[in-house]
């Protein structure tokens, strides 16, 4: 068992960059092709320097692996690849002495239909864990849940012939959903969350929470039901423990996300899935209204709670919570090979989104930094990684780290054929092309840079913390915005055009202040009663604190 790391307030996940890894992906310290829990440890002065403040673990639990780790057979047991309790322990403790927090998914929806509880449920009716799972005698029970793996699956029933019956799923077949209304399943759930946080986990992503429950004439999400247990959990967390999270996974409209934090008693943190798809929307189509609409309809949120915001993640890139217009533009735009999309999404990492360009990285991770939230970095876009959209399901975003030009990457010493997945071999993203070790020879490298950016986000808080305020200059092709608290006022100025642009700025009731360039604490002229003109090169950007005469 680890201590977490000490904290100087119980909000330090408002203030936190957090970076996402695959523990089988990132590196492979005993040369059997997958990463593994020792290798991480050893990679943990990487992230430290980089400047992360919290990792997320993708699923390391045992599983068949027929979903990358997410359906899970021992919520107890650690996959045998990735190592040993031990090993995890060991991890933890090292990650801790650097000051680095680890959260982990926990998948509470469904199970693996390997796992033992499902195997007893399906035995007989008269099982004690039958009512551990959702099972029917017929396959038209609430209709009106959508299907979600559309690409996969036609039903969410699926029939059984041991038991007799079809088990209900929201996911793939193999994937039966847990019944949230049996109270013993719901305490080997709370079981479970305890357990890990003994071992000193510093908190949860929550894996698919709008769909616990399921109730006739509904969709079966959001349901009354999922925030009662939601604050239940929340309940025992801040209970027995300290300075933990929950971080909801809720692909939803901002106004039914908002409702994963309660008044601030459910979730402390929860997904943004709707901005991500727009702030790629909004840099294709070179105008801020995407962006500009979907913070407005954001709500306000509880105090200690925070939003959670990320360009690209394990996943393919939802597309749900957008129109059909749009759906089909960002298809487009973004997936022009079929083999690019996967169910209602794009499978593709940031670097080849953006077709490799410099500008457009900085400028969407400038965005990432300074929009409310906490960003989440996924492995390998801070040296710009390739995908590989030969690979089946998500398989393509979740490649080895590149850490070196050497063989299979430095990512491991084992055969080519051994590796879990194949490294990028191609001219453009290959591990010859793009690494670690290379870009870390070079100082104006996209790693250097995104160092820089993270270090100088973390100087100021309210960036975290801070109020939201969207400007509304006549130049649609500039987004800019004002980040408030007590202590400072930032202001961010993106030019989302690939053409050099000029944009004035209605900043009188900030006459008199000093914009500060934060990267080269460049003064620019004092603001006065007229537009404050600014121009800006293409896909260029400004953080400016407005500062007085009299600060420092």
């Amino acid at each position: 068992m680890t201590t977490p790391v000490e904290t100087a307030h119980p909000l330090w996940y408002k203030d936190s960059v957090f970076y996402e890894v695959a523990v089988r992906g990132f590196y492979d310290a005993n040369g059997d092709g997958s990463g593994d829990f020792r290798g991480l440890t050893e990679k943990l002065d990487y992230i430290k320097w980089l400047g992360v403040d919290c990792l997320w673990l993708l699923p390391f639990y045992q599983s068949p692996l027929r979903d990358g780790g997410y359906d899970i057979s021992d919520y107890y047991s650690i996959l045998p690849e990735f190592g040993t309790l031990e090993d995890f322990s060991h991890f933890l403790e090292a990650a801790h002495d650097r000051g680095i927090k680890v959260i982990a998914d926990l998948v509470v929806n469904h199970t693996s239909d390997q796992h033992p509880w499902f195997q007893e449920s399906r035995s007989s009716p008269d099982s004690p864990k039958r009512d551990w799972y959702v099972w029917s005698d017929t396959p038209d029970r609430y209709n009106d849940a959508r299907i979600i793996f559309v690409d996969t699956e036609h039903s969410n029933w699926t029939w059984d012939d041991r038991a007799g019956a079809y088990f209900w799923h929201r996911f793939f077949s193999h994937q039966p959903d847990l019944n949230f209304d049996n109270p013993e399943m719901q305490q080997a759930m709370l079981d479970v969350v305890r357990f890990w946080l003994d071992q000193g986990l510093d908190g949860f992503r929550l894996d698919a929470v709008p769909y616990l429950f399921e109730r006739e004439g509904t969709d079966c999400e959001n349901l009354p039901e999922t925030h009662d247990f939601l604050k239940q959990l929340r309940k025992q967390v801040d209970r027995d423990y300290e300075d933990r999270v929950l971080l909801a996974e809720a692909n939803q409209w901002p106004s039914e996300v908002v409702q994963y934090f309660g008044d601030g008693d459910e979730c402390h943190m929860a997904f943004h899935f709707p901005l991500m798809p727009r702030m790629f929307m909004a840099i294709r189509r070179e105008e801020r209204y995407p962006i500009v609409e979907i913070m407005g309809q954001t709500p306000d949120i509880p105090e200690n709670c925070q939003w959670g915001i990320f360009l690209r993640n394990h996943d393919e890139l939802t597309l749900e919570m957008v129109t059909d217009v749009d759906r089909d533009y960002m298809y487009f735009e973004y997936a022009k090979d079929p083999r690019m999309k996967l169910n209602i999404g794009i499978r593709r990492r940031l670097g080849p989104m953006l077709d490799n360009g410099r500008r457009q990285m900085e400028l969407m991770t400038s965005l990432l930094l300074s929009l409310p939230g906490s960003p989440i970095l996924y492995y390998g876009d801070e040296i710009g990684m390739g995908d590989n959209i030969f690979l089946g399901d998500r398989d393509g975003v979740r490649t080895p780290m590149q850490w070196n030009g050497d063989r299979n990457g430095g990512f491991s010493k084992a055969e080519f054929a051994e590796l879990y997945l194949p490294p990028l071999l191609d001219s453009v993203y290959g591990y010859q092309s793009i690494n670690v070790e290379a870009q870390m020879k070079v100082a104006s490298s996209l790693l250097h840079w995104t160092r820089r950016i993270m270090l100088v986000r973390k100087r100021h808080p309210v960036f975290g913390s801070g109020s939201f305020s969207a400007l509304s200059p006549a130049n649609p092709k500039v987004f800019a915005y004002l980040r408030k608290n007590s202590a400072e006022t930032m202001m961010c100025v993106a030019n989302l055009s690939r053409f050099s642009q000029y944009v004035e700025l209605d900043l009188r009731e900030h006459e008199g202040a000093i914009p500060v360039e934060l990267f080269g604490e460049t003064r620019f002229p004092r603001i006065g009663e007229l537009p404050y003109l600014l121009t800006m090169g293409p896909h260029g950007f400004y953080w400016f604190h407005l500062t007085r005469e009299d600060s420092s």
